[in-house]
């Protein structure tokens, strides 16, 4: 008869014989496998310094584009806007200084006045301030003079109102022309102490164009009606003026951004232009050479996105 210790002798016997077959075999395979492995991490880091190889020259011939283009701009928009006047509006906390540097300097050089810069805050296009937007652009301390406010909707009160004291009304628009700098100080005055805009400058006046810059997406619970405000406002910018230009990066083009709201409607993009790539100095040129051919009545999309065309089109 067999017993338990015949039983347990036979288990630690396979057992053991299952350790010395690991033991043996990886004993055999260690080498190779270890050479294998050692070849495949050595050609990855080969690879690895290659790639980065590539990036940094890649880098450096971009940042050489970037440079022949910020030294050629000047004079490629010399010009083009001559005795112009254009007003900026920061659409974005997004907006690299930079930017808004480098397009200050451009429309200089392209012979433009820039007459002033706002800035609109989160608050701007945020349902949270509609009602005391709404009880301020249609109640008694709206100024003087102005047009009557026309509908319900605070998007498109408010941006009546910026458009009427930031704008000036081109000549053959058969409307009065700009209204008094007082004016438009007290609306900028007034929706600065509702915190949806702030004034970078300390005076301005209304121009012949506009240009507002957008930057990033917008992803809260706020995100539309904060995006169809801006689009209210850029069209609402173009309408009373010479021309509108929104310019951006490529974030902008994606989901959320400005710049793709912009371009995904037809009855926006047949009258207000746009730049995906403002954040070098290519879209910056092309920001300035588009608000020259808003003057000549032609409206287009401007970058590298699907789409567009590089360049505006030459005077």
């Amino acid at each position: 008869m067999i017993d338990f210790r015949y039983h347990l002798v036979s288990l630690i016997a396979v057992f053991l014989a299952v350790a010395l077959g690991i033991v043996i075999g990886t004993t055999q395979l260690n080498g190779p496998v270890l050479t294998n492995l050692q070849g495949q991490v050595s050609a990855l880091q080969t690879d690895k310094r290659a790639l980065e190889d590539q990036n940094r020259e890649l880098q450096a011939e971009l940042d050489d584009v970037g440079s022949f283009d910020e030294a050629v701009g000047p004079a490629l928009v010399e010009g083009t806007l001559a005795e112009r006047s254009v007003v900026l509006v920061v659409g974005s906390d997004d907006v690299a200084p930079d930017v808004l540097e480098g397009l200050t300097a451009l429309l200089g050089s392209a012979g433009a006045t820039v007459t002033g810069t706002i800035r609109l805050t989160p608050g701007y296009g945020d349902p949270a301030n509609d009602a005391a937007v709404e009880a301020y652009v249609t109640g008694p301390a709206r100024p003087a003079g102005l047009a009557p406010a026309a509908g319900t909707d605070p998007a498109v009160l408010t941006a009546a109102l910026l458009a009427e004291v930031l704008m000036v009304p081109p000549a053959d628009a058969g409307t009065a022309g700009p209204v008094p700098p007082a004016a438009t100080s007290s609306v900028l005055a007034g929706l600065e102490e509702l915190g949806v805009l702030s004034r970078d400058t300390s005076s301005v006046s209304p121009a012949d164009y506009a240009v507002l810059l957008t930057a990033g997406v917008l992803t809260d619970e706020t995100a539309l009606p904060r995006t169809t405000a801006l689009t209210e406002l850029v069209t609402a910018l173009d309408r009373r003026g010479s021309g509108a230009v929104a310019a951006g990066d490529q974030t902008a083009t994606e989901d959320g951004g400005l710049i793709a709201a912009l371009r995904a409607d037809s009855s926006v993009t047949a009258v207000v232009s746009t730049v995906d790539n403002v954040g070098v100095p290519a879209g910056r040129i092309s920001t300035v050479l588009a608000l020259a051919a808003e003057s000549r009545g032609t409206t287009g999309a401007y970058g590298t996105g699907e789409d567009t065309q590089p360049v505006p089109p030459a005077s």
